[in-house]
């Protein structure tokens, strides 16, 4: 088992009242499992990929990752763990940094979180950029001239760059259009295996879930209600 997540709760508060975005949610991901989440718009899906990135604290919980409790997890542990948990988000131009090129924009993924030396770095965003489908030609330009795929196989690059054991997708296909929706898809059963990486699908399509998934959870008002 890679990730144990246990008695999840986050509330919000809107126009002074209090709601539960995620309710006391439990599950279980195993090694090179694809786990679907699965629900409406406003279910708490994409709130528990937030707090499995430290993106928002839970008010209460335990997220069990490769042994570690993130939740009470101190900074420099933290840091270590990051490149073993990346996100791809729904858009993923919202993400980056336009005054980076491509390369540049990659080799975040990894600039941070491990040490290696500038030659290094960039061998291996370019060996990220080429797994995604990505032409060389592209190192240089700005992410803004990228397309709504090509953004997004950039984006997957970013996150695989420091070979991480979870990948979590947040509607990382919804904003795409059909054709290059089934791209990505294909993208995304290449690294499982090949790369043998564990995910977390969430969208609000169960069809495409299905496909995608082997085992869907589904959430409505803030708890999972089936499996």
């Amino acid at each position: 088992m890679i990730l144990d997540v246990k008695n999840l709760t986050k509330t919000f508060e809107k126009n002074n009242t209090l709601f539960t975005a995620v309710d006391n949610i439990n599950f279980q991901l195993d090694k090179k499992e694809c786990l679907g989440i699965v629900g409406e718009s406003g279910s708490g899906k994409s709130t528990i990929a937030k707090m499995l990135v430290k993106l928002i604290e839970p008010d209460n919980g335990e997220i069990h990752f490769l042994g570690k409790d993130l939740v009470t997890i101190n900074k420099s542990e933290l840091r270590k763990t990051r490149k073993d948990i990346q996100m791809i988000f729904q858009n993923p131009m919202d993400s980056f940094d336009p005054r980076y090129h491509l390369l540049s924009s990659v080799q975040q993924g990894l600039r941070y979180v491990e040490k290696c030396d500038k030659r290094e770095l960039e061998r291996r965003a370019q060996e990220a950029i080429s797994f995604v489908g990505l032409k060389e030609s592209y190192y240089k330009k700005p992410i803004h001239q990228l397309s709504g795929g090509e953004c997004q196989r950039a984006a997957i690059a970013r996150a695989i760059i420091g070979q991480p054991k979870l990948l979590i997708c947040d509607e990382a296909t919804s904003a795409l259009d059909v054709s290059v929706q089934a791209q990505i898809i294909s993208l995304l059963k290449k690294l499982k295996q090949e790369k043998g990486m564990s995910s977390l699908f969430i969208t609000h399509d169960l069809t495409l879930a299905s496909v995608m998934c082997d085992r869907l959870a589904v959430m409505y008002c803030g708890k999972i209600v089936e499996y």
